[in-house]
């Protein structure tokens, strides 16, 4: 079979699939990113620890044997979310539509209602392993838009996009928030807003962190990340996922839930893994300002 019709076959087949998978949606909570090396922890850990989990498919897809039937079982137990890794939404090269309709089939299987991808590229021949920045540009926002439009269209859903950490500007004819609020609206899709790349971004560029998100359309927020990150030095902070959230970074999301409103909220961690009553710790930091928010809310409209 020619490549292109094997690639509509592969769609046809994700979408005459996913009519018998309901969706289970992603609750304005609490979350913990579902890491190989948490699986254990994360399948004994006692109800109401956390509210979903987060994978990246890319990881998963086609993946069997036990660690497959933990992903199951954990799965039919919590909602799931998903996040990819390698779509390259910014990229040159074509879009994998193969990988696309494997996407589609695995969000149904596992009824995700909230999956996401990162507004950067990673790939051009081959994958690179790295989250590049897009330039700031109308022809960035035009070409990105399209490939996000695409995506949508063969996962059958909205998706979301997160906003990116980057540490060089490669070209700049409009500003971060214009460029990603630009894109939200030619490609009509929805933001991850990643507390923690905000405030990277914000020390590393030197811009207003609360300003920034000021500029930012509330009824296209799907979900937060918060993540910690490695402060190298004053003016230059890293993104690592690697290290507990700052209270800056806290700080940060509580102001963005009073500006946009409570919704579901992932802890991120991929290594340097603490026991998991540590990262538990942090979830309930989650559970704790969104109260607040919601508290306050409802104070304010008293």
């Amino acid at each position: 079979m020619p490549k292109a019709s094997a690639a509509r076959a592969s769609v046809a087949a994700a979408t005459e699939s996913s009519a018998s998978h309901p969706h289970w949606p992603v609750p304005a909570g609490a979350g913990l990113g579902l890491r190989r090396a948490l699986l254990d922890a994360l399948l004994s850990a006692p109800a109401g620890s956390f509210d979903f989990l987060e994978c990246a498919p890319d990881n998963w897809i086609g993946v069997g044997g036990r660690l497959g039937e933990a992903l199951a079982e954990l799965s039919q137990r919590h909602p799931l979310s998903c996040h990819g890794l390698s779509l390259s939404l910014g990229g040159p090269a074509p879009l994998d539509v193969d990988f696309l309709a494997r996407t589609r089939k695995f969000l149904d299987r596992h009824r995700v209602t909230l999956y996401s991808e990162h507004l950067s590229w990673c790939s051009d021949d081959g994958h690179l392993y790295e989250l590049l920045p897009l330039p700031f540009t109308e022809e960035a926002v035009q070409h990105a838009a399209a490939r996000i439009r695409q995506t949508q269209d063969i996962l059958g859903r909205r998706i979301a996009v997160e906003n990116a950490s980057y540490y060089a500007v490669p070209g700049a004819g409009m500003d971060e928030a214009g460029f990603i609020n630009a894109v939200l609206d030619e490609a009509d899709c929805e933001l991850l807003l990643d507390v923690n790349n905000v405030y990277v971004n914000a020390i590393n560029h030197g811009y207003d962190a609360h300003a920034f998100l000021a500029t930012l359309p509330s009824a296209r927020i799907a979900s937060y990340h918060v993540a910690g990150h490695h402060d190298e030095a004053q003016d230059l902070k890293i993104d690592t996922h690697g290290m507990p959230v700052k209270d800056e970074v806290w700080a940060l999301l509580g102001h963005a839930y009073a500006l946009h409103g409570v919704r579901p909220t992932l802890l991120e961690r991929d290594f340097n893994f603490p026991p998991l009553a540590a990262l538990l710790a942090e979830v309930d930091q989650i559970r704790q300002l969104q109260q607040a928010a919601d508290a306050g809310a409802v104070y304010a409209h008293g």
